[in-house]
This record gives C-alpha cells, structure tokens and sequence, in this order.
C-alpha cells in the first residue's frame, strides 16, 4: 500500500539528515518544503525588499509560509494518486495540531487512512543549547535570523504534539540527539515498515 511518510520537527533536530538516510535506502518521492518553495521564496522577498534567504521572521510567515506547505503537500498528494510513496518533511507546526488536517488533505485525491498508510516522525532535540549548537554548526543562510533572533525564535523549537486522527502507532517521536547511527535507521525502518 502507498505510504506517505512524513518527518517533522523543528529546525536544526535533523529532520532532513533522517529522510535523505531512509529515502536513499528504499526510494520514494523526497519533497522537503525548504526545497520546494526556495525558488518562490526567494522571489517573492527579493520583490518586497526583504532578505531573499529569511525563512523565519514575520514577514515570511505571512507570505510565504503556508504557499510551501501548499506546494509540498499538492506534490507529495500527486505521488499517492500514481501509487507511489512520498516521504514529506518540514515543520508543520500548524498543521499538526488541527485534528482534520490530514484527513482534508487526503480526501482531496479520495484517500483516506484506509487506502495510504500515514507515518509521522517527530524528530526533536532535548534542549535549546542543543538546537543553538546544531543551527550553528551547520553554518547555513536559511539561519541568521534565527541565530540572531533566538529569544524571539527559540519558543518555535518546543516539543509539538500530532493530534491527527491516526492511530498511536502510526507517530514516532525521535530524540534525534548525536549523529546518525545505524540503529537509528533500524529505528525509522522498523517503525515505517520496510523491516519486520
């Protein structure tokens, strides 16, 4: 059965790492919103004389922001409907706390959790330091503001709950502390259903 997969989690808990390691081991449609929507971010805060890499300030989320998980989702909904599996990964801090999200999203291609198996990775880390080190280590545009804006950004790394109408079994939630293992893959693997 088709799978849509997705991995969640603030910025810096290592989201991306984790999808790219189990995407590269057993395929499906790799749709990060930071990659989608670059091209169209860039665009758009370049044309209202903002900082074309901010992905963070209020500016952004009002304009940007929902247009990324619009394309991302319109992308990955698409892959379902050719039966293939697609692996989505991005914030979705909104979105995880509305109850319907998932199943208005589904019923636009006349899926439901029947007929597309759902998995939720929450990926996170255990402290502020511990983002704070992260972000800063891997030394990317995307992340001034934040790094120069902490107080004002770090409330976005609390822990968030998925309140979708899945079963229990169908959300993980990842201390993605330290680097990737083997036995995290195990993990992921186990969890999602490739091994028994």
């Amino acid at each position: 059965m088709r799978k849509l997969i997705f991995f969640i989690g603030p910025a810096g808990a290592g989201k991306t790492t984790l999808a790219k390691a189990y995407a590269s081991k057993h395929g499906g449609a790799f749709l990060d919103m930071d990659t989608l929507l670059r091209p169209a971010a860039v665009a758009m805060m370049t044309l209202a004389g903002k900082d074309p890499e901010d992905r963070d300030s209020p500016f952004y989320k009002q304009h940007c922001r929902d247009l990324g998980y619009r394309i991302t989702m319109d992308a990955a909904l698409e892959n379902l409907t050719l039966d293939l599996d697609a692996i989505v990964i991005g914030p979705f801090t909104r979105e995880i706390g509305d109850p319907l999200w998932l199943d208005q999203e589904l019923a636009a291609i006349n899926a439901n959790t029947e007929n597309v198996v759902v998995k939720a990775v929450y990926v996170y880390l255990p402290s502020d330091e511990a983002y704070h080190s992260r972000i800063s280590t891997r030394g990317s545009a995307l992340d001034v503001w934040k790094l120069d804006n902490w107080e004002q950004f770090s409330p976005s790394l609390r822990r968030g709950e998925i309140r979708w109408s899945v079963d229990p079994s169908s959300i993980l939630y990842l201390d993605n502390s330290g680097p990737l293992t083997s036995e995290k893959l195990e993990t992921l693997e186990k969890f999602i259903g490739e091994k028994h």
